[in-house]
């Protein structure tokens, strides 16, 4: 099976999935379409996804991210910011693009690489998927054994945990135990940032979590 990239290009909102897509033509695709392309790709055991984001999925995606950084510096906590990086194995036939992803626990392991390898390398710590045109496949985040994903549907937060290899909605962030409302105060800045502006917005979820660690 031969596939052509201009048959390939989904106006944005909208979902392609194609079948008995074998490993050596999902990689073929991933470098033929580049890091710059717009569409992000999810692959499982031959069914391949190809999503190209609605400016509401970017926007809410750089928010949230930006968010989490500031928990972040505000816990002094060192973190990996890894984007939007392709999270792939092929002995697992598993890959995935997360919206944003962090390496928190394991900052150290992967400080300074420039390739995540997961034959060898942890998972990303924390993945944050928007679920607005799609819906996230956790079969992908359990197989590679990401600890937490976050999944904004664009006025909730679902935060899930994995849990003797399951993915399990939790109440709590596994990364910020210390900020129990994070579930909440999430929803409520995107929504805040569409209204009063994302600067303004950012510093007030700033001082919103200093008053939280006091």
């Amino acid at each position: 099976m031969q596939l052509d990239l201009k048959q390939l290009m989904v106006p944005p909102g909208n979902i392609l999935h194609l079948k008995d897509i074998s490993w050596q033509m999902f990689e073929t695709l991933l470098e033929e379409l580049g890091e710059s392309r717009a569409a992000k790709l999810s692959y499982s055991k031959g069914i391949l996804e190809i999503m190209t984001p609605l400016l509401e999925h970017e926007f809410d995606k750089k928010i949230i991210g930006r968010l989490v950084e500031i928990l972040l510096e505000e816990l002094n906590i060192e973190f990996v910011p890894a984007g939007s990086t392709t999270l792939k194995n092929e002995a697992m036939q598993q890959g995935v693009e997360p919206d944003e992803c962090f390496f928190i626990q394991n900052e150290a392991v992967m400080r300074g690489k420039k390739r995540i390898d997961l034959t060898i390398d942890p998972p990303p710590d924390l993945a944050i998927e928007i679920d607005i045109t799609s819906r996230t496949h956790l079969n992908n985040y359990e197989a590679f054994g990401v600890p937490e994903l976050w999944r904004y549907n664009g006025s909730r937060l679902q935060i899930n945990v994995l849990q003797q290899g399951k993915s399990t909605e939790s109440e709590v962030s596994f990364n910020f135990p210390q900020i129990p409302q994070i579930k909440s105060a999430i929803p409520q800045y995107v929504e805040q940032s569409k209204i009063s502006g994302r600067n303004a917005s950012v510093k007030a979820f700033r001082n919103w979590v200093r008053q939280q660690l006091q």
